[in-house]
């Protein structure tokens, strides 16, 4: 085996070192409006190294993180990896019991948590916790770090060695980890130059974000880091810090764009708004071009796979077809998609997207039976519904569980959503199938009125029936929302949702009735959501 100095490609913890040591005066973190330089984080990385190797840990070792978006948390994670150690940002889980069963499953040789985090670890939790920024018993990190030497350290890091563990979201249950080596990340994150980038980062590093922060540093950008999304926020940093990328997941972009503070920030300095990870209608990407003007771009893959697809300017076009467009599919990846006969689908034809790339992680850590599931001789199954067409252009339908066909029409959230979204008191609407399998197929469809109207659900179900008739239409749950609840990653919260119904079903302080005409389900939700 190869280390990553006898390799053609360096290791991605050495091509940040690297991008560090020539810019030691320049920032390349933004935090809390202070910059961090490139030296200043060089120096902290071998600090925190040569603290995490007097607690042992090293090749093999699994260093854990409940962390927020700060500077001391990628110090530590480039660390253990600069040590050959295997990094996992944890997901802040809303349940404990939760949190328990994934320590339980993954069994990290230590957690490290800050003060910000300290409430989430559950109680009786049996790995090692190290506290950064607050005390705990006697010991610190950061503490025990500030007295080590910040001379440079080699790489430790073999090619093949397990690198980087990245959670999904986890919206329909527990978040699955995908695994990927040193040399399978160090492809992902691999970036062009670009040096005079500034990408706001305000998703938690658990997701796709950590692989934001890599990709812009390798470039030699800069990251300016917020803690959590917030549209205000995410409008006043784009105009202070002058940011000129940004990527959101849909539910957020939209938001973003609908907040009054859009009209009159400064947001020339945009180059470039990426979205990602669920539906976006046509009628509210019209509407974000208008907004925000040519600057968008939907980028369509998942942790497990990585990048797939990007739909970019000019091809990014106001026009109906581009609700389910994901654009052309990037130099490098294979996509195949399997029809429901398990045979492989021609042009045009619909079935389960499927993917292959050297972005394609190696599986999941510690779930040998999801594993075989979601990947197979190297392919990642994608768990969604989509199309070729003729020019080699992706469409993704959504999610396969919550796409069916009926009467012989396809139908799909965005689908939905889009139809609703027409309506002039529907600011936003979020569609989907909460499991009940395809022989009596529903969709829950969360609307969510502009400030200061109402939603009438008697006409949100007037619309749906006049585009897709009775028996479609019958099969929509509208459920009207202040705001559709959102998961920590950004996406629509399935989750939270079910078990509101659930709760207000069990305590009947929500009442769900029937259209006497149609016997059309309209349910009643208060807005504790």
């Amino acid at each position: 085996m190869k280390n990553d100095s006898e390799t053609t490609e360096r290791l991605y913890v050495d091509a940040l070192l690297d991008q560090f040591g020539i810019r030691p005066d320049k920032p390349v973190l933004r935090y809390l409006h202070a910059d961090v330089t490139g030296g200043a984080l060089r120096r902290s990385i071998f600090r925190y190294a040569r603290a995490l190797q007097a607690l042992g840990i090293g090749r093999g070792s699994l260093l854990a993180l409940l962390a927020p978006n700060c500077p001391d948390a990628l110090a530590i994670r480039y660390s253990a990896n600069l040590l050959g150690a295997a990094t996992l940002f944890m997901p802040a889980l809303a349940k404990r019991d939760q949190l328990s069963a994934l320590l339980a499953r993954i069994q990290p040789t230590l957690l490290v948590v800050f003060g910000e985090t300290e409430h989430l670890v559950p109680d009786g939790v049996t790995v090692r916790v190290v506290p950064v920024d607050f005390d705990m018993d006697t010991f610190r990190l950061d503490r025990l770090a500030a007295t080590q030497s910040d001379r440079p350290l080699h790489s430790r890091a073999m090619a093949d060695d397990l690198a980087v563990i990245v959670s999904s979201g986890g919206t329909t249950g527990m978040p699955k980890c995908s695994r990927r080596s040193f040399a399978a990340y160090s492809a992902m994150v691999r970036a062009e130059k670009a040096e005079d980038k500034r990408q706001l980062v305000n998703g938690a590093l658990a997701y796709i974000s950590q692989v934001l922060v890599d990709s812009t540093l390798i470039g030699g950008g800069t990251v300016v880091l917020e803690r959590q999304y917030d549209a205000a926020a995410t409008l006043s940093m784009i105009e202070s810090e002058r940011i000129t990328d940004l990527l959101l997941v849909e539910p957020q972009l939209f938001e973003t764009m609908d907040h009054p503070d859009a009209r009159w920030r400064d947001l020339s300095s945009l180059r470039s708004i990426a979205h990602i990870g669920g539906s976006a209608p046509a009628v509210l990407r019209q509407r974000a071009i208008k907004r925000f003007g040519p600057v968008l771009k939907h980028m369509y893959g998942a942790s497990e796979a990585g990048l797939v697809s990007v739909l970019a300017t000019p091809s990014y076009e106001p026009t109906i077809d581009m609700s389910f467009g994901a654009g052309r599919i990037v130099d490098g990846v294979e996509v195949r998609i399997r029809r429901a006969d398990e045979r492989f689908a021609d042009v045009g034809e619909i079935g389960n997207i499927e993917v292959r790339s050297c972005c394609v992680a190696q599986g999941y850590y510690r779930q040998p039976e999801a594993e075989s599931h979601k990947f197979r001789n190297g392919w990642c199954r994608m768990g969604d519904t989509g199309f070729i067409d003729e020019d080699g252009h992706l469409h993704v339908f959504g999610r396969a569980s919550d796409v069916a066909v009926i009467d012989g029409v396809c139908i799909s959230p965005t689908k939905i959503e889009e139809i609703l979204c027409w309506l002039p008191d529907v600011r936003y609407a979020a569609a989907y199938a909460p499991g009940n399998g395809s022989a009596a197929y529903t969709w829950n469809a969360l609307v969510e009125p502009w400030a200061g109207r109402r939603v009438e659900v008697a006409r949100c179900a007037s619309i749906l029936e006049s585009v897709f008739g009775t028996s479609i239409a019958n099969r929509v749950n509208i459920i009207p929302v202040d705001r559709v609840p959102q998961t920590e990653q950004g996406k629509v919260d399935r989750m939270a949702i079910e078990a509101v119904l659930q709760d207000g079903l069990r305590n009947r302080t929500r009442r769900i009735e029937f259209d006497p005409q149609s016997r059309r389900q309209a349910s009643l939700v208060d807005a504790s959501m």
